[in-house]
């Protein structure tokens, strides 16, 4: 597979007064059978994709095929872009299906952030939800923050009743300022979403498609918006918001697909 030499550079511009508040930059990337078939190449473009950002979730890392050893290689090739790099990897989940068990994982730089105890598993919905979320609590400046990262079920497969079910999971962790990511396989318009959203979350997504189509039609490579981050705007505030359409890089959307069919979606949130 050939390449052309590309990077990211990220402006974040931030227009409001930075003190009392803790800002971090959050990347969520559905990365596609994140496992031992992604060359040394490709884990080193990704590595360069991901350097800029403080925490980044991994949604569908295989639970064999090499995917923990996919992430620890990620790991060594953002470790040589000039930060130290941390991380943590989620067991297989439960599913009854075992062609839907996966992996999750976090990335994140300990320079900017601090992991406040272990990650797990949600086991309150485990029986509801497919591919139960993957949780996190981190540190910045001060101001924690748990990431729920998550990938639904398949369209085909109703990812809307997995969805609705999101609304309990911040009243088991009350004292917790959760941010909920990663693929959902519905837009943020969907219904499903109410009950999250009368919780007071919002979306730093609005109509942005992030998978990837199978060809281009002209100058559209993008098909279904799937791809978002939810937070309570009552504890957090977007500073900005935006996705990486890392195929620009490649020749076809072909080779591009070879690293992932969704595009990273990121956030830089001041947390309150």
């Amino acid at each position: 597979m050939n390449y052309r030499f590309f990077s990211f550079s990220i402006l974040i511009v931030v227009l409001v007064s930075s003190f009392g508040f803790a800002q971090v930059s959050i990347c969520s990337w559905n990365l596609m059978n994140f496992g031992k078939s992604k060359s040394d190449t490709e884990l080193e473009f990704i590595a360069s994709t991901l350097n800029k950002f403080d925490v980044v979730a991994i949604q569908e890392v295989v639970a064999g095929n090499g995917g923990a050893q996919a992430v620890a290689r990620l790991v060594d090739e953002l470790n040589r872009k000039g930060s130290h790099w941390d991380y943590a990897i989620s067991d297989p989940t439960t599913s009854d299906n075992p062609s839907s068990v996966e992996r999750y994982a976090f990335v994140w730089k300990p320079s900017k952030v601090k992991k406040i105890g272990d990650s797990w598993l949600e086991q309150h919905l485990q029986k509801e939800i497919d591919r139960e979320p993957y949780m996190s609590t981190f540190e910045y400046e001060g101001k924690s923050f748990t990431i729920a990262t998550f990938h639904a079920v398949p369209k085909k497969k109703n990812p809307e009743s997995e969805i609705k079910l999101f609304q309990s999971i911040p009243s088991y962790y009350p004292k917790l300022n959760i941010f909920f990511m990663g693929d959902f396989n519905c837009p943020q318009s969907n219904s499903a979403f109410t009950p999250l959203k009368n919780e007071g979350y919002q979306t730093s997504l609005m109509n942005q498609k992030t998978s990837l189509r199978q060809k281009c039609r002209e100058d559209d490579c993008l098909a279904s918006e799937y791809d978002n981050m939810f937070y309570n705007y009552k504890k957090n505030k977007v500073l900005q918001s935006g996705v990486l359409p890392f195929y620009n890089a490649f020749p076809t959307l072909k080779e591009a697909r070879q690293i992932s069919d969704h595009i990273p979606i990121w956030t830089t949130f001041q947390i309150e």
